[in-house]
């Protein structure tokens, strides 16, 4: 007759969560240690996810512990940071967070707040993997850190293959040119590309693009190089006129389809977490150019202990010029250091893939986690 029964909300909010399943617990991330308060005060437990390396994780850890001590600003250039289980570590390999305390108060408490409840917790999920860094998760474990290693959480299908829809992340902050990035690759000889990103944060000053253009106008490669489209201005002008026999660029791709190409042999990067990992997980060697955050730790390891890039040294206003990028990106497509670079890249993909295949390290540590959890 045209009328409808009265409508009832909170009766059918309640058998919307009525068709849940049971919540069991909570995976947050690190950076967010209230969740877990909020999840036992609801009955349940929650472990958090530390997106960074394990060696970054340890360094606010040594700091809290008092064992890291920031040198004075006359002290910094020749000072030698000695830090158990970790390399040698110079003032500049710090955290940007502790290297400047003013100009990164919030991110700094932001960065030691996620140690308030170590103590409390029965899980501890870091994305790396055990042979990447074995001794710094060592020291993790005499602190009686509940650590699991999980990573590198990459897609499936560039790692173990087990899962064959499991070709991307399934989230962007901008829309790749999948496209065009795979049909100039494919048109490249293999090992002839060098490719260039600094990720989705990173905002450069205007004199370093123009360092970085002119490095990759002037070495003999191809090169793609990934440049948000807000930073499309700070390019030179007639650069994109004067490269674009050699060069291609645009304002996102598909990371991992490129680093996962036999047409690239180089990766010059910030060195985020991420892009270091999937550029481990695709056998890739990198050029780095860290700027904040954890990125110069990375660097570090990148260069120091895993022996897979170099970093490029920077002048005294903290921009690398034109002539030492060519440089650096030399040595890893021609030199014997970059034979040795791209062995080293090769081995740590196959401890990755080990890792993450039935029977490795974080293959186990994820079964172990599920098994529990249907304990409870």
């Amino acid at each position: 007759n045209g009328t409808s029964a009265p409508h009832n909300d909170d009766h059918d909010a309640d058998d919307a969560r009525s068709s849940y399943p049971e919540l069991k617990f909570l995976v947050y991330h690190s950076g967010m240690p209230w969740a877990l308060d909020i999840a036992r005060q609801h009955g349940i437990d929650g472990a958090p996810f530390f997106t960074n390396s394990a060696a970054y994780v340890a360094i606010y850890q040594h700091f809290l512990q008092g064992a890291l001590k920031i040198p004075s600003e006359n002290d910094r250039s020749t000072t030698t940071l000695s830090l158990p289980s970790m390399p040698p570590l110079c003032f500049d390999d710090l955290p940007s967070f502790l290297r400047d305390f003013d100009s990164y108060p919030a991110y700094l408490q932001l960065a030691l707040s996620q140690y308030s409840n170590i103590g409390t917790l029965k899980w501890l999920f870091i994305c790396t993997f055990h042979k990447l860094e074995e001794e710094v998760l060592e020291w993790m474990r005499n602190q009686e850190w509940p650590v699991r290693t999980i990573g590198p959480t990459v897609p499936s299908m560039f790692l173990d293959k087990q899962l064959k829809d499991d070709k991307e992340y399934g989230l962007s902050m901008f829309k790749p040119n999948v496209e065009l990035c795979m049909e100039w690759l494919d048109s490249r000889e293999t090992s002839s590309v060098v490719y260039a990103s600094f990720g989705s944060l990173a905002s450069l000053k205007k004199e370093q693009i123009e360092e970085l253009a002119w490095g990759l106008r002037d070495m003999n490669y191809n090169f793609m190089w990934a440049v948000r489209e807000s930073e499309m201005e700070k390019l030179p002008s007639n650069f994109l006129e004067e490269t674009s026999e050699k060069g291609l660029v645009v304002s996102w791709c598909p990371q991992l389809q490129v680093l996962a190409h036999k047409a690239v042999r180089c990766f010059v990067t910030h060195c985020g977490w991420n892009s270091v990992l999937e550029a481990l997980s695709c056998g890739v060697p990198m050029v780095t150019m860290p700027h904040w955050a954890d990125q110069a730790t990375n660097a570090k390891f990148v260069e120091d202990v895993w022996n897979v890039g170099v970093r490029v040294k920077t002048n005294k206003n903290g921009i690398a010029i034109k002539e030492e990028i060519t440089k650096c990106i030399q040595q890893v497509m021609e030199e014997e250091k970059g034979m040795k670079m791209i062995k080293a890249s090769l081995r740590l993909k196959e401890l990755a893939k080990e890792a993450v295949n039935v029977g490795g390290s974080s293959d186990k540590n994820i079964e172990e986690f599920v098994a529990e959890l249907a304990q409870i």
